[in-house]
C-alpha cells in the first residue's frame, strides 16, 4: 500500500515534532535509460491457416501470432493431390487449418488423411470447419474493408481506406479473398491472443504480406534430416528439460551466429525456403562477400554490436494496440530505434551499389529519430523503473508538475498537520500521524491504546472511525476532509494525467509502426548474412557460382540455395527446384514399416516428383532385401530415369553393387558417368586419398575395411577365402586346420576336468560325470 506520512509524539515537555517517514514517488536526475533487468518471455507463437480449393485452384490465408501479421497467397493452381497444399502446410506448420465445412472429394481426403497422421503428434493441426456462408465472396470483402487495423490512420476515410487495402490485397483472387474473409470471422470467433480481454478489443493485425513459393526448391524431411540441416537436443539444463529444446549439431547450429531473434528466425526461414531465385541469392553473396574483406572486419563487428539491440518490436506495438505496454517496452523500442538509426549511418557510409545497404540507408526514415526523440523525452525511464509503472519527464506538462510538487512537499505539511490534530485528541493518546492512502485519502492515524477493547471503544468525539490495521486506528477528521477537498487524490490524477500522456505516445509510435517494421526485416536480413560471413570467415569457405551444370552435392547444393558461401575451393551449382535423398532410414516401430519399406517409399518420392531440376542422391538402395532382388531395383530405378533422356534429374548413387557395372545392366551413353574414389595399395594396407576419380571400383575393399574395425586376422583371410571361392563357382569346404586345432582344445578341456577328479571321494559319482561331461564333448572331438 504505497502512503505518506508524518508522525509527531508527545514529550513530558509537551508535544513535539518527531521523524517524518514517507514513501512516494521520486523524480529521476538521470533521464537516460537502464538496461532492462530481462526481456519478458515471448508467448509461443502459433499460426493459424484458412485454405479454399475450387476448380483447381488454391487460395491460401493464414495469421501469425508472433507479430500480428496476416499473409495471403494469391490464388495458385494445383493438382488434385494438392501437392501444393501440402508444402505450404511443411513449410509454416499451421496450429490450426479452417476451411468450408463444403468442400469436394480431394479436399476432404487430403483432410482426412492430415488429421490421421499420428507420427505429427504433439503438432498435428486441428481442423476446423466454418458454414460455407462465412467464406462468401461479398461478406469477406465487408470484412476486409469495414477491419479495425492499428496500421491506418484514424483520419482516413472510407474511401481512401479501400484504396489503401486495394493496394495491398489483390482482390481480383476471388479465392484468396473468401480465404481471409474466413480466417477473419475465426479470428474473431476464437478471439485470437485476446481470449481475456473485453469484446470491444479486437484481435491486434499489423499488417498484411504477401506470401510466395515461387522460386522455392522443395526438400521433405527425411532429407532435411539425412543432411542435418536442423537437430533438436533436449536442453542440458534440468530447470528446461522440460520446456524445450535446443539446437544440436547440424548445419543451422554451425551457421547461427545471428545477434537478435528476428535474425535467428529469418535464417530458419531460409533454410525452409531454400530459393532458385538467382538474383536474390546473388544480393545475399554480394553482401557476405563484402564483409569477407579484410578492410571492412571492424565495420561488421560495428554492425554486429548495433544488431543485437535490435528487439521484439511486433510484440511491443501488439501491446501497444492493447495498451498493455510495460516499462521494460519503452526502454527496448528505444534503445531498438537508435541502434537503428546508428545502423542507417554507417550504412550511408557503404557502397549503395550493394542493395541491401541501399535499403537501408533509404528506408530507415526520420521517423525513426522522430520516434526515439519522443520517447527520449518524455519516458522517466528511472521513475517508470522505481513505480513499475509509466512516468513523465519534468516539464512535460506543468499541471502534473504541479501535482508532483504537491505530493512531494506533504510529509513536512503533513508533520504541521498532525500536530495540530494532536493538540485537540484526549492526553492519554501520546502521539497521532496524517497518513495519505490513494483511492481513500487523507487519514488520521493513531495506535490502538489498551482500554481499546470493543469496537464501541473506537469511537472518538469528533471523528468518524474508519478501520483498524496493526494496532493502528484510521479516521476522518475535519483536517483531512478539508486536505481531501484541497489537494484531492494526487497520486490518482497523477497517474491518470501520465497514462493518457502514455496513450498519445502510443498512437504517435503506432502511426509509425510500419518503418518500424521494415526496420525489423531490413535489420535480420543484415544479421543472418553478417553471420554466414562470419561462418564463411571462419571455415573458409568459398563463393558458389551458378549455372546449369550442376557439380555440388548435399549440403554444398543446400547451403548455396540459402545465399550462403559453402566449404569447396570452388563449386558450380546448378539450378535446382528439388532435393530428393535415400541415405538414411527413419525408422520407427509406430509407422509399422520394414526398413526396406521405408527405403522404398523414399525412392518412390523421387521418381514420381524429381523434374530435370531436381537432385536425387541414393545411398545403398537395395541392401535391405535379398541381393539380386535388390540389385534388380535399383537398376530399374536408374534406368527409368536414364529413359526420361533430357528430363532426367541429376541424380547421385553410391553403391557397393559391383555387379551393377560387372553384368552390364545400365545402358551406355552421356547421361551415365561413373566416379569412384582414388586409393592405393601399399602392401597390406590400403590407403584413402579422399578424392573423386573418373572410373569404377574394382573390389570392394571390404577386407581392409574389416582390419580398420577391428576384426581378428583369421576371421577376415577366412572370409577373403570364401569371397574367392564363391567368384570362382567352387564349393565352399571347412578349414581342417582350424577343425582339427578345435576338437584338441576340446580334448585337452575334457583331460583337465579328469585329472582333477579326486577318485577316492566317496561323494564322487562318476555316473553323473560321464553323463554331463564327457558325453556332451564327445560329439565337439568325434
Amino acid at each position: 500500500m504505497a502512503s505518506v506520512a508524518a508522525t509527531p509524539t508527545r514529550t513530558p515537555n509537551g508535544p513535539g515534532p518527531g521523524e517524518a517517514s514517507a514513501s512516494f514517488p521520486t523524480v529521476a536526475s538521470d533521464p537516460g535509460p537502464r538496461e532492462p533487468e530481462e526481456e519478458g518471455e515471448e508467448e509461443p507463437a502459433e499460426i493459424h491457416l484458412c485454405v479454399l480449393w475450387n476448380s483447381g485452384y488454391l487460395g491460401i490465408a493464414y495469421y501469425d501470432t508472433s507479430d500480428s501479421t496476416i499473409h495471403f497467397m494469391p490464388d495458385a493452381p494445383d493438382h488434385e493431390s494438392l501437392k501444393l497444399l501440402q508444402r505450404v502446410l511443411d513449410e509454416i506448420d499451421p496450429r490450426s487449418v479452417v476451411t468450408s465445412a463444403k468442400q469436394d472429394e480431394n479436399m476432404t481426403r487430403f483432410l482426412g488423411k492430415l488429421a490421421s497422421q499420428e507420427h505429427r503428434e504433439p503438432k498435428r493441426p486441428e481442423i476446423i470447419f466454418l458454414p460455407s456462408v462465412d467464406f462468401g465472396l461479398e461478406i469477406s470483402k465487408q470484412r476486409l474493408l469495414s477491419g479495425n487495423y492499428s496500421f491506418l490512420p484514424d483520419s482516413m476515410t472510407t474511401t481512401e481506406k479501400i484504396l489503401f487495402l486495394s493496394s495491398i490485397i489483390p482482390f481480383d483472387c476471388l479465392l484468396m479473398v473468401r480465404a481471409l474473409g474466413g480466417l477473419l470471422k475465426f479470428l474473431g470467433r476464437r478471439r485470437i491472443g485476446v481470449e481475456l480481454e473485453d469484446y470491444n478489443v479486437s484481435v491486434p493485425i499489423l499488417g498484411f504480406k504477401k506470401f510466395v513459393l515461387t522460386n522455392l526448391v522443395s526438400i521433405d524431411q527425411d532429407t532435411y534430416s539425412v543432411l542435418q540441416i536442423f537437430k533438436s537436443e533436449s536442453h542440458p539444463s534440468v530447470y528446461k528439460v522440460a520446456s524445450g529444446l535446443k539446437e544440436g549439431l547440424s548445419l543451422f547450429g554451425i551457421l547461427n551466429r545471428c545477434r537478435c531473434k528476428w535474425g535467428e528466425k529469418l535464417l530458419r526461414l531460409w533454410f525452409t525456403r531454400p530459393t532458385q531465385d538467382l538474383g536474390e541469392l546473388n544480393s545475399r553473396l554480394d553482401v557476405i562477400q563484402f564483409f569477407l574483406l579484410p578492410q571492412n572486419l571492424d565495420m561488421a563487428q560495428m554492425l554486429h554490436r548495433l544488431l543485437g539491440h535490435i528487439k521484439n518490436v511486433p510484440l511491443i506495438l501488439k501491446r501497444m494496440t492493447l495498451s498493455h505496454t510495460k516499462v521494460s517496452d519503452w526502454q527496448v523500442l528505444y534503445k531498438t530505434v537508435y541502434s537503428a538509426l546508428g545502423l542507417r549511418d554507417a550504412c550511408r557510409s557503404l557502397p549503395q551499389s550493394i542493395q541491401l545497404f541501399r535499403d537501408i540507408a533509404q528506408e530507415f526514415s526520420d521517423d525513426l529519430h522522430h520516434i526515439a526523440s519522443l520517447i527520449g523525452k518524455v519516458v522517466d525511464f528511472e521513475g517508470s523503473l522505481a513505480e513499475n509503472r509509466f512516468t513523465v519527464l519534468p516539464n512535460i506538462d506543468p499541471e502534473i508538475d504541479e501535482k508532483k510538487r504537491r505530493l512531494m512537499g506533504l510529509p513536512s505539511f503533513l508533520t504541521e498537520v498532525a500536530r495540530k490534530e494532536l493538540e485537540n485528541l484526549d492526553s492519554r493518546i501520546p502521539s497521532c500521524s496524517v497518513i495519505y492512502i490513494p483511492l481513500i485519502g487523507f487519514l488520521l492515524s493513531i495506535p490502538r491504546l489498551p482500554s481499546m477493547v470493543e469496537t464501541s471503544d473506537f469511537e472518538i468525539e469528533g471523528l468518524d472511525f474508519m478501520f483498524l490495521s496493526e494496532e493502528k486506528l484510521h479516521y476522518r477528521s475535519a483536517r483531512t476532509k478539508e486536505l481531501d477537498a484541497l489537494l484531492g487524490d494526487l497520486h490518482c490524477d497523477i497517474r491518470d494525467q501520465e497514462t493518457l500522456l502514455m496513450h498519445q505516445l502510443q498512437c504517435q509510435v503506432l502511426a509509425r509502426a510500419a518503418v518500424l517494421t521494415r526496420v525489423l526485416d531490413l535489420a535480420s536480413r543484415l544479421d543472418v548474412l553478417l553471420a554466414l560471413a562470419s561462418a564463411a570467415r571462419d571455415y573458409g569457405y568459398s563463393r558458389p557460382r551458378y549455372s546449369p551444370r550442376l557439380l555440388g552435392v548435399g549440403l554444398i547444393t543446400f547451403m548455396a540455395l540459402v545465399g550462403s558461401f559453402v566449404p569447396a575451393e570452388e563449386a558450380e551449382i546448378g539450378a535446382v527446384d528439388a532435393i530428393f535423398t535415400r541415405i538414411h532410414s527413419c525408422e520407427s516401430i509406430s509407422l509399422g514399416l520394414s526398413t526396406f519399406m521405408i527405403d522404398l517409399n523414399q525412392v518412390a518420392k523421387a521418381v514420381n516428383n524429381a523434374t530435370e531440376r531436381s537432385l536425387v542422391l541414393v545411398d545403398e538402395f537395395g541392401k535391405g532385401t535379398n541381393t539380386v532382388d535388390g540389385l534388380a531395383l535399383l537398376a530399374a530405378v536408374i534406368r527409368h530415369w536414364l529413359a526420361l533422356g533430357p528430363t532426367c534429374p541429376h541424380v547421385f548413387v553410391a553403391t557397393n553393387f559391383l555387379s551393377l557395372v560387372q553384368l552390364q545392366l545400365l545402358p551406355r551413353g552421356p547421361l551415365v558417368q561413373y566416379l569412384t574414389m582414388e586409393t592405393c595399395e601399399d602392401g597390406d594396407d590400403l590407403v584413402f586419398f579422399y578424392q573423386v576419380c573418373e572410373g569404377v571400383a574394382r573390389a570392394s575393399h571390404a577386407s581392409h575395411t574389416a582390419a580398420q574395425a577391428g576384426l581378428p586376422e583369421k576371421l577376415i583371410a577366412r572370409g577373403k577365402q570364401v569371397s574367392d571361392l564363391i567368384r570362382s563357382g567352387k564349393p565352399i569346404k571347412p578349414v581342417k586346420e582350424l577343425l582339427k586345432e578345435k576338437q584338441m582344445e576340446n580334448c585337452q578341456t575334457l583331460v583337465d576336468k579328469f585329472l582333477k577328479l579326486d577318485l577316492e571321494d566317496p561323494s564322487l559319482d562318476l555316473d553323473i560325470f560321464m553323463s554331463q561331461e564327457v558325453l556332451p564333448a564327445a560329439t565337439t572331438i568325434l
